[in-house]
């Protein structure tokens, strides 16, 4: 007695012949499946068609999500360009008469750079160990021990609410701020510095955003600032 047939069999034995059905092409227009789609009965080929459609709806899906991920990338990366340019402008403007000026216009040129280039709304930052001739200006003022702490235990940047950082209140208008961005600056592997991004907006830096570019961010700040250290 002939054991009947299960479908798993079936699909099998289509598997390793893919020419059935060019060898009984008249069951491409007898075999009637249930359509997803409408709910009625279609042949097997119409089925085909719609799994293709469906297949190629999808890829096309994909490739605008890809295109529009790229093109926030690229607009990301010429905003990055722009501000290096206007931190190597500050470095190149320095009066050579007064070499103590360029080290202190560059934490002005990371800030201002930010949000002109970003379009960050609040931005600052606060640097500490600083060499004498920089001692009193406004990037070494109020700095705790707290923040100094809160830095270095940073191994990433941090994105997401406001938790009433103590950082946060150096940025204007800190009432108002909703989500933030902290960036530890580090030298020889500890951090000499804390720099802050603000929003009022919630969703401008969530903690599902990447930090790919705050880690170059972070870098190239940490780099530009090193010469105020002591």
């Amino acid at each position: 007695m002939t054991s009947p047939l299960d479908s798993a069999a079936v699909a099998r034995y289509l598997a390793d012949h893919p020419q059935f059905f060019e060898e009984h092409v008249e069951l491409l227009g007898e075999v009637k499946l249930s359509s997803p789609l409408t709910g009625r009965a279609i042949s097997l080929q119409e089925r085909q068609m719609e799994v293709m459609r469906a297949k190629y709806k999808a890829l096309e899906l994909r490739m605008a999500e890809l295109m529009r991920r790229g093109e926030e990338n690229t607009a990301i990366a010429n905003r990055f360009h722009g501000w290096t340019q206007q931190l190597l402008r500050t470095a190149a403007q320095a009066d050579t008469s007064a070499p103590v000026a360029a080290p202190a216009a560059m934490p002005d040129a990371v800030v201002d750079g930010l949000v002109t280039h970003f379009i960050v709304p609040r931005a600052s930052l606060r640097l500490w160990n600083l060499a004498a001739p920089y001692a009193g200006a406004w990037f070494g003022a109020g700095v705790s021990d707290d923040v100094r702490l809160f830095a270095n235990s940073l191994r990433a940047p941090y994105c997401g609410p406001n938790k009433d950082f103590e950082a946060v209140r150096w940025l204007d208008d800190a009432a108002t701020v909703r989500s933030t961005a902290l960036m530890p600056l580090r030298a020889g592997g500890s951090a000499f510095g804390l720099l802050v991004l603000g929003s009022p907006d919630p969703e401008r830096f969530s903690a599902a955003m990447a930090t790919d570019f705050l880690v170059h961010i972070s870098e190239t700040a940490s780099t530009a600032l090193a010469p105020l250290r002591k």
